[in-house]
């Protein structure tokens, strides 16, 4: 598992820690713990900084096959349970250092909140190594439990404990539980942690009440290809830049397979959001994340809430918060999301092996969804509502070939059935005939498309009758001062080459805005500030 490639590497990383971190290893007997303890071994080996101790916790463990952090004697608040190989590997090597004293990358008014956290809360993560999204939340929890000692952090493999999955009837990941409720599931992700605990206690926004920015040339919302490209565009120019996003990456961070990026022949989303954060790093761009935006006040000086608390003033603003996943809308969706409807076949493939799914959508997304799932589950049902598939036609002879993949075209998707609480059929009718089928199955990937993540702006600027964002050629909105770019915008062809380019060209037009136009602080402006 560890080729010494990566205990180089390990080597070099821990070469600056400030504290010695432990692996505290619960005794007992599994039939992985000696895997568990030779994968521990092997990273303790190459620093004296970290150890391994095997200990009695006395219940603290969940089982043989979990440990703990420790960093200079104290406990960090911090579990495994399970080997974190896989994407979690990451997760595992931050927790080290962040507990070794390296500085936690959370914005200062996120760790206000955190930190004002009074009661004892135990999130327990459950994950799929396989699963790219879930390393976002076990590492944001472990932050938590760092920040906070009335915190504590367990990732749980469920591979490993099929027995509390089937108990909690876990089918889709990263599924989140708080003091063993279910917390989130689904589409989780740090800002969606946040959100959730500000909805426990309000009050932990008051640490952040009157704190605000500098005043901003341009502030940018969204972190995906076209808001760094905006900033990266308006750093260039010399302009004081922030960006606010929920979620750095955005969409790209889902997609696995990008070959269409021009002078890139292949990469993956993940990938691709590392590269971006590298080139963002390169200019001074301040970056806020893991926050939304709750509300604009338009005017000569433009002030942006965040859900944090804080105030951002800024002379301009360009919006690039993309879009997420459309809905069916249908009967059965919503109650059943992480119960067998799922929208991320990558994340949530693992769960449904050897059983009978249905990917709903004919488009690239669907057939690439459906290309992915055939290799693990019994059988793929894809279903188109047109009459033909509107994916490049590599990916449907691909589909073709496959024996597993099933292709109904034409069909309306009128309910997703389940029963004790789990997906077990989803009735359809034949939009040729009427007629209406049931077909049974474990799984439901929703595969239709995108929805412009544009609500916050609904009394701001001018949006189209889909939602989206109303722009011109050079990405004015219909409110002086605000740019908008990428996909949550009226541009055509949702790609991330075409976002890229309208995030520059929305920062250059924003910069031609701020030499046109003295925006400066009124009278009144300057007192409300």
């Amino acid at each position: 598992m560890l080729n010494q490639d990566i205990l180089n590497a390990l080597k070099g990383y821990f070469a600056s820690m400030q504290k010695t971190v432990t692996f505290v290893v619960q005794t007992g007997e599994h039939s992985k713990r000696d895997e568990l303890v030779k994968f521990l071994s092997d990273i303790a080996g190459v620093s004296d900084n970290v150890q391994l101790e095997e200990r009695d916790t006395q219940g603290e463990l969940r089982s043989a096959i979990s440990f703990l952090l420790e960093a200079d004697g104290e406990d960090t608040g911090i579990r495994f349970s399970g080997i974190p190989g896989g994407h979690e590997f990451n997760s595992m090597v931050l927790a080290i250092l962040h507990a070794s004293g390296t500085e936690l990358k959370i914005d200062d008014s996120l760790k206000s909140i955190i930190r004002g956290v009074k009661e004892d809360l135990h999130f327990e993560v459950f994950i799929s190594l396989s699963c790219h999204n879930c390393p976002d939340v076990v590492q944001a929890v472990n932050q938590f439990a760092l920040l906070n000692p009335h915190i504590k952090a367990e990732m749980i493999d469920g591979g490993l404990y099929q027995n509390l999955v089937e108990e909690r009837d876990i089918q889709g990941v990263p599924s989140v539980y708080l003091n063993g409720e279910l917390f989130a599931n689904g589409k989780v992700d740090a800002s969606t942690l946040i959100d959730k605990l500000l909805e426990r206690d309000p009050s932990l926004k008051e640490a952040n009440k009157g704190q605000s920015l500098p005043m901003q040339d341009v502030t940018v919302i969204g972190g995906g290809p076209a808001g760094v490209a905006s900033a990266i565009y308006s750093a260039r120019k010399g302009l004081k830049v922030t960006v606010v996003a929920d979620r750095f990456g955005g969409q790209v961070k889902d997609t696995m397979g990008i070959e269409n990026l021009i002078s890139v022949p292949k990469t993956t989303g993940p990938e691709l959001v590392g590269n971006l954060m590298e080139h963002v790093k390169d200019y001074d761009i301040t970056l806020k994340e893991h926050v939304r935006v709750e509300n604009i006040e338009q005017g000569n000086v433009k002030t942006i809430t965040l859900s944090s608390g804080e105030e951002i003033r800024t002379r301009s603003v360009i919006v690039a918060t993309g879009a997420r996943w459309r809905e069916l809308g249908v009967p059965g969706e919503k109650e059943n999301v992480g119960n067998g409807v799922a929208y991320c076949p990558h994340c949530d493939g693992p769960f449904f092996k050897g059983k009978d799914v249905a990917v709903i959508g004919g488009g690239n997304s669907g057939i690439e969804a459906a290309l992915d799932l055939s290799g693990i589950v019994k059988s793929v049902t894809v279903f188109e509502f047109m009459p033909e598939l509107k994916a490049d036609q590599v990916l449907i002879k691909q589909a073709e070939k496959r024996d597993n993949i099933t292709i109904i075209k034409n069909a309306a998707t009128r309910q997703i059935l389940a029963e004790n609480g789990k997906v077990n059929a989803i009735e359809y009718q034949d939009r040729a005939t009427n007629d209406v089928h049931t077909l049974e199955l474990a799984g439901v990937f929703v595969q239709i498309g995108l929805v412009p993540n544009s609500q916050f702006m609904k009394d701001v600027v001018e949006l189209s009758k889909h939602g989206e964002i109303v722009v011109d050629g050079k990405c004015h909105t219909s409110e002086p001062g605000i740019f908008a770019a990428g996909d949550v915008t009226t541009v055509p062809y949702k790609q991330i080459v075409i976002s890229m380019g309208e995030g520059a060209k929305a920062s250059l037009a924003a910069f031609e805005y701020l030499l046109s136009h003295e925006v400066v602080e009124d009278e009144e402006e300057t007192k409300a500030a």
